[in-house]
């Protein structure tokens, strides 16, 4: 049992590897920052442009998102990092990070955007357009406010989705927190750093998912 606590549980090391595992968790909420806002305003491009009655713009957009919900996001993540220099297109670990996630994210964005607006009836288009708004304006003034309510426990669930996804940017050597808790682990020879990004992460997360299930159950009492 001592030996179980002092691999997993030791405080001490915890102590010395928290400064580092910090400025982990800081380059994970900036990175999560970034990657949810471009995927949030990409994938609302693409579910509009889903809908539109353009049949190139439609038919573009659709293939796009099915492709890149598809694609396995470790994979793109290597492929945008280590394929693209081939071609000449060198990023950095947070570029590269950036743009492969947000390819992926805005692909499952779009959909969860798409949905939200197919919920919402055709006649409170024809209502507003009854009234002198144009169509982007009875879009984004009348329709995306209710759509965005409607599907907004699939918003905040994928945002949960994408924190935890951020994780794999390890694998590209970003010090964001798992990588720096793995540096910590080591240079300490202890899983014990390792716990305390795990503790790091649910810190983050446990709220997102208890706001998330409160407001799913008042939709569904609604």
């Amino acid at each position: 049992m001592d030996a179980f606590l002092n691999t997993f549980f030791n405080f001490e090391i915890m102590a010395q590897a928290l400064p580092l595992l910090l400025k982990g968790a800081f380059m994970t909420l900036k990175l999560c920052s970034v990657v949810i806002l471009c995927g949030l305003i990409g994938g609302l491009g693409l579910a509009l442009a889903a809908l539109s009655p353009n049949k190139l713009l439609k038919w573009v957009s659709v293939v796009w998102i099915d492709f890149f919900r598809a694609f396995p996001p470790l994979v793109l993540l290597v492929f945008v990092y280590s394929g693209l220099p081939f071609a000449g297109i060198k990023m950095s670990p947070f570029m590269a990070v950036v743009v492969a996630f947000f390819l992926n994210n805005s692909a499952y964005f779009a959909e969860v955007f798409r949905a939200g607006i197919k919920s919402i009836p055709r006649g409170q288009s024809e209502a507003a357009r009854a009234t002198g708004l144009s169509t982007a304006q009875a879009m984004f003034h009348v329709i995306l406010p209710q759509a965005v309510r409607n599907v907004l426990p699939d918003l905040l669930s994928n945002t949960v989705e994408v924190v935890k996804l951020t994780s794999l940017a390890s694998v590209v050597s970003l010090s964001e927190l798992l990588y720096s808790a793995n540096m910590a682990r080591s240079v300490t020879y202890n899983a014990s750093p390792l716990v305390l990004a795990a503790g790091l992460y649910l810190l983050v997360l446990w709220p997102l998912v208890r706001v998330t299930s409160r407001y799913q159950r008042g939709l569904a009492v609604n």
